[in-house]
């Protein structure tokens, strides 16, 4: 896990609502959130590999945070055993 990590993961669960890509970007650069739309679309797919974060249904790819994202933001969840989401 990054910092970028925690903070897309911090930025979702926050919002409470599912956002794409480019509005996740969007939304840290409009907060001062130094985090580029690249590290974002690096992150993105890593987190929802990690089961972290969760397309919602419908058209186009919004992430929405899952329970498993809750619990590790709330450090009720113990990444060790699970795949390494920066490979």
């Amino acid at each position: 896990m990054t910092g970028s990590d925690d903070v897309i993961l911090e930025f979702l669960d926050d919002t409470g609502a599912g956002h794409n890509l480019r509005g996740i970007a969007n939304n840290f650069e409009d907060r001062g959130i130094e985090i580029s739309y690249k590290t974002v679309t690096r992150r993105v797919p890593k987190l929802e590999s990690a089961e972290l974060i969760r397309v919602l249904p419908g058209e186009g790819r919004y992430f929405a945070i899952t329970e498993k994202g809750k619990a590790y933001l709330r450090g009720e969840a113990d990444l060790r055993e699970e795949p390494d989401p920066n490979e």
